[in-house]
């Protein structure tokens, strides 16, 4: 009976934690595409630097059960969902997740803007 309960309850967890995954994903995708510039029929940019202050316990959790670089799998993500849409970031892409004591069913907040120490003409352009 006892490892039935505790079953379940990973599974509850599990399943939880998924959706939190998901939702925190979809936010990712939003900040990005609510802030992005048509510059011309070709050309859309988005910011670059994302940065994703994660309640610490959530954090925790995701290092506990193997999900050790959680900026890097937010990247890796992002990175595809702006190659999907033709976005051309402002920069290179960074996602920073900074673990801080957020308010309770508030497990996340997503902010983006351009890098602010890159300067444009570090760039290779079209010439």
């Amino acid at each position: 009976m006892e490892r039935a309960l505790e079953r379940w309850q990973n599974n509850l967890l599990s399943k939880l934690r998924h959706r939190e995954d998901v939702e925190l994903l979809d936010a990712l995708h939003r900040e990005c595409d609510q802030h992005a510039v048509v510059c011309s029929e070709s050309r859309v940019v988005v910011p670059n630097a994302y940065e994703v202050e994660l309640d610490a316990h959530v954090h925790e959790e995701l290092i506990r059960h193997g999900h050790g670089d959680v900026g890097e799998v937010l990247t890796d993500d992002l990175a595809r969902h702006g190659e999907r849409n033709g976005y051309e970031w402002a920069g290179p892409l960074t996602v920073r997740v900074t673990p801080v004591a957020r308010p309770p069913g508030d497990p996340y907040r997503v902010t983006s803007g351009p890098m602010p120490h890159v300067r444009a003409d570090a760039f290779p352009g079209d010439g």
